[in-house]
């Protein structure tokens, strides 16, 4: 569904989340957009939005920027452009960078007389485009949500008021969410190897339960206290079985080392269930 703001948008960055987002919402002239790639032109054009030629014609009468770089570059597109904002102007870094990155910048726009807003996107923007989750914080994070649903963003919501929370959110998360890809790579190489992934997959097809994540936390990490020093020494052995098979057992060693590290520790924690857009 379209949606054109009253208010200009400028985006930072156009590759595959800037143009999916413009072409989904349809701002056309109501955004301005600039990339260091001048090969984007092209991609700005098709999607409708103004294609600037210097960052300044995009950036020094836009309302809300929304900052759509490559995490290495999210913290000099800060320092770099903050001085061509209007101001008062909402600098919504949607980049996937740590939290003291995001401080770094915010420093850096507030200096210069704009304001910042840490903006975590929680999946990919394709197929979600409009619809994919949007996490935001910082002083001016009510304000800025406001107008990113006004842009047409439809899954938001305010975590607080400090800057970095939002990305601690999205960091965090990610430890889990790209570490069973990264697991699940370990154990496919190793079962495709041995001949056994018909076997492997059924196993544990058998044992998954499906809780949600406030139980499972609290029980794996009591799993780990209670036998941690037991389970490090099965996952020595399964190390020692990737390596037979050539292997490198990257993320078993890491299992190692964290289960002997919490055996006899506990992690006190007391999980509050939060509505999640």
């Amino acid at each position: 569904m379209e949606s054109v703001p009253e208010f200009t948008i400028a985006l930072i960055g156009f590759g595959e989340a800037g143009s999916t987002f413009a072409k989904a919402a349809g701002w056309e002239s109501a955004a301005l957009a600039f990339d260091l790639l001048p090969a984007r032109r092209k991609v700005m054009e098709e999607a409708g939005v103004v294609a600037c030629a210097t960052a300044e014609d995009a950036l020094s009468d836009a309302d809300i920027v929304l900052s759509l770089v490559t995490a290495d570059s999210a913290l000099p597109a800060a320092q770099d452009f903050a001085d061509l904002l209007k101001a008062g102007a909402i600098w919504c870094d949607m980049n996937s960078v740590a939290p003291d990155t995001k401080r770094a910048a915010a420093r850096a726009i507030e200096a210069a007389g704009g304001r910042y807003v840490d903006v975590a996107v929680l999946a990919p923007v394709n197929p979600a485009r409009m619809n994919v989750p949007l996490l935001i914080s910082g002083p001016d994070a009510t304000e800025a949500e406001a107008r990113l649903r006004a842009a047409g963003f439809a899954k938001t919501r305010v975590v607080g008021d400090e800057v970095g929370r939002a990305s601690a959110i999205k960091m965090i998360r990610s430890v889990m969410v790209k570490g069973i890809e990264a697991l699940t790579a370990e154990m496919m190489l190793a079962a495709t190897r041995a001949g056994v992934v018909d076997e492997v997959l059924s196993s544990l097809d058998a044992s998954e339960k499906h809780e949600s994540w406030f139980v499972r936390a609290e029980y794996n990490i009591e799993r780990m206290t209670t036998h941690g020093l037991r389970r490090a020494a099965e996952m020595e052995e399964s190390a020692k079985t990737l390596e037979s098979l050539g292997v490198e057992p990257v993320m078993t060693g890491g299992t190692v080392r964290r289960q002997r590290e919490q055996a006899g520790k506990t992690i006190e924690f007391k999980p509050e269930r939060t509505e999640v857009a």
